[in-house]
């Protein structure tokens, strides 16, 4: 391509890598010792992003990992407040939220997540749903939804379901437990797992794999079984809809202030539903 197609993104990293392979790395300039959360851009740009790799011809295939010690922190907690408190705000990061899921659903390019560490919120969207999913055997997979105050809306009504039966998907999801690697691959809600020594080598293996094989058959191939995902497109919007009600309700603040004090948080019984 005659122009760099990611030259404007600030908190994603781009690599090209032998036979159209492009590695996507969350979490430009984290430390090595940190964990890169969803601020305000990078919430943006990860939604984005898919867009541009749809239309980038020379990328085959992608790997999408995350930099420092886990595949991806979840948002920022001072992106939530900001939600909390702006309508505005949160209007917009409901249509973020929405993209992400459809925009990686329907990127043509087949993509391969390699998951270490802690795995949550925005990155575990796209970690979950992309077409192969690897996660190192330590890994922590968490959808903290519930215990921030909100319902489970971004992906999960989408594709925990499909990926791991109804029950599994009602018990990590209402009560936020952390589900491993070796776990995630027991009940089928990742396609394999691997020593986090052997991560990405099996990542990249997968990636240049695909990326050889014939172009029209893997990405139609995805198109047609990706159906699935977009028959639970209209489970998928209410249940984002729920979450994004939620911000504005009251449990959200005390989910925010039990996070930022440390504790367990008092939500009490009282609900309007």
């Amino acid at each position: 391509m005659s122009q760099d197609p990611y030259q404007h993104y600030q908190s994603l990293q781009f690599k090209r890598h032998p036979n159209g392979v492009l590695e996507l790395i969350m979490g430009a300039g984290a430390n090595k010792s940190g964990l890169s959360t969803a601020d305000h851009r990078m919430h943006q740009e990860l939604a984005d992003v898919w867009r541009d790799i749809d239309r980038d011809t020379e990328t085959r295939a992608v790997v999408i990992r995350g930099e420092g010690k886990g595949f991806s922190g979840g948002g920022d907690l001072s992106l939530v407040e900001d939600m909390a408190d702006d309508f505005a705000v949160r209007a917009r990061v409901w249509r973020e939220a929405r993209d992400l899921v459809y925009n990686v659903i329907n990127c043509s390019k087949p993509i391969v997540s390699a998951m270490h560490g802690p795995a949550v919120g925005a990155g575990l969207v796209a970690g979950l749903l992309a077409d192969i999913s690897i996660a190192a055997k330590t890994a922590r997979i968490i959808d903290g939804h519930t215990r921030l105050g909100v319902a489970a809306g971004d992906h999960a009504a989408i594709v925990w379901p499909l990926l791991c039966g109804m029950a599994k998907a009602k018990y990590y999801l209402l009560l936020c437990e952390p589900v491993t690697g070796e776990e995630a691959e027991r009940i089928g809600l990742v396609s394999l797992t691997v020593d986090e020594a052997d991560l990405l080598p099996r990542a990249f293996e997968v990636a240049d794999k695909l990326a050889r094989g014939s172009t029209t058959a893997i990405r139609w191939t995805k198109y047609a079984l990706n159906n699935w995902l977009r028959s639970a497109g209209p489970s998928f919007d209410a249940s984002l809809a729920l979450e994004f009600m939620g911000f504005a309700g009251p449990d959200v603040r005390e989910g925010i202030a039990s996070l930022r004090e440390r504790r367990a948080p008092d939500y009490g019984g009282d609900a309007p539903f």
